[in-house]
């Protein structure tokens, strides 16, 4: 049988360390896994959402795929559900993860096992053509265990870790129209059986790719704005260097760009503390239904699209959601000034706050003396707009002052 259902203890699962998602090296275990997840630097693994997304019952209509290497069962795909499956069980502990608010998961959970074979078909399947991976994990994915030839993005990747260096390149358009193999042609490199070709030399290759880089998250080279001439948009001397050289020979090309992750081995000396992300008013709130709680659940759904999709937005994008803050404040407070209905529900709202929320609120300033001006502010000035960290804080406070005024009896 090429695949069988069967009850398999939480505890003896194993992640995937090649996870196309994250891979990490070979040698880490779960603990690494689980501690890179939950830092989740890049915004790959997005567990709060999963955890939010999953409610209060775990899903058996979606079952892991695990593959048995010898003896151990290796999870293949629902390697995120199972890192909150450990998390709730105690079988890996990470700081910071006991702000998820992680549903009921049995001990033992029914798994989908399978050769290694079928278990990649179906990952392939599954993620590369609904977002769930990006695009160059998907050539890694195709290339590495597909057995398809490398694409010339990918050549351009692990010749120059430019894309590392430069995440917001991810995405589609760059992938299939500018780093593309007439497209590098035209900035003087080829990819050729897996390797980076170029006529310029090292400095003037770093140069060119920096500058198109540069280019495409300045927005001046994007899907509505010289998208079918990138050239057009680069420095006159950058220009100048790929007319200068165009008959020059082809020759490897290896350049490092600046910016690229880090070594994928965790450093193992004390154990790396995740990074705190308290998450927009401290997690979900359950309002009354009306305008208010229409809001709410307005602003939280943009909080998770920045989450998401913050390598592809400008850095003023968290403007927008600071001043939701502040509508969503004059909502609440409707016919009595935002001043009085800020103030007067302040203390109450602040009690009912745990030690390090206060904290957050106390190195943001935000009192009740303060917290009107801070979200006036915040309409007028784009640099306090722009200060995502306090508008999280903000958003705390008035997380509770909204349960307060408007939660459910």
């Amino acid at each position: 049988m090429s695949q069988e259902i069967k009850n398999i203890p939480v505890e003896d699962l194993v992640l995937w360390t090649e996870n196309p998602r994250d891979p990490i090296e070979a040698s880490a275990n779960d603990q690494d896994i689980a501690e890179r997840a939950l830092a989740d630097s890049d915004s790959k693994w997005t567990l709060a959402k999963l955890a939010r997304d999953m409610g209060t019952d775990y899903d058996f209509s979606e079952i892991p795929t695990v593959v048995y290497h010898d003896t151990k069962p290796v999870v293949y795909d629902g390697n995120r559900r199972m890192i909150l499956a450990k998390l709730k069980h105690g079988y890996i502990k990470v700081s910071g993860s006991e702000r998820l608010k992680i549903p009921d998961i049995p001990k033992e959970i029914p798994c989908n096992v399978c050769s290694e074979k079928v278990a990649l078909r179906h990952i392939l399947r599954k993620h590369s053509e609904t977002g769930s991976w990006r695009h160059l994990e998907r050539d890694i994915f195709l290339h590495k265990f597909m057995g398809q030839p490398k694409s010339p993005f990918l050549v351009l990747e692990d010749s120059t870790n430019l894309i590392s260096a430069h995440p917001y390149l991810n995405q589609g358009f760059v992938r299939d129209e500018i780093f593309t193999e007439d497209g590098l042609n035209r900035l003087g490199f080829v990819a050729k059986r897996g390797e980076l070709l170029s006529v310029h030399n090292k400095k003037e290759a770093q140069t060119i790719l920096s500058d198109i880089a540069h280019k495409i998250e300045g927005r001046q080279l994007n899907t509505r704005t010289n998208r079918r001439k990138p050239l057009s948009v680069l420095e006159p001397s950058v220009q100048s260097i790929i007319e200068r050289n165009k008959k020059k020979k082809l020759r490897p090309t290896a350049i490092h760009l600046r910016g690229a992750h880090p070594p994928k081995t965790p450093v193992r000396q004390s154990r790396r503390v995740a990074r705190s992300d308290t998450g927009l008013f401290g997690g979900p709130l359950y309002l009354k239904a009306g305008d208010v709680n229409n809001l709410y659940r307005d602003i939280a759904e943009l909080y998770k699209f920045y989450l998401e999709n913050k390598q592809l937005l400008s850095a003023a994008f968290p403007a927008i959601i600071r001043m939701s803050l502040r509508l969503l404040c004059e909502t609440a407070a409707a016919s009595n000034s935002m001043g009085d209905y800020l103030k007067s529900n302040f203390e109450a709202a602040k009690g009912q706050l745990g030690k390090d929320h206060k904290t957050t609120l106390a190195n943001q300033n935000i009192r009740k003396e303060t917290i009107e001006q801070l979200l006036h502010t915040g309409t007028h000035s784009y640099k306090a707009a722009s200060n995502l960290d306090q508008t999280v804080a903000l958003s705390l406070i008035l997380g509770g002052i909204l349960t307060k005024t408007h939660g459910k009896r």
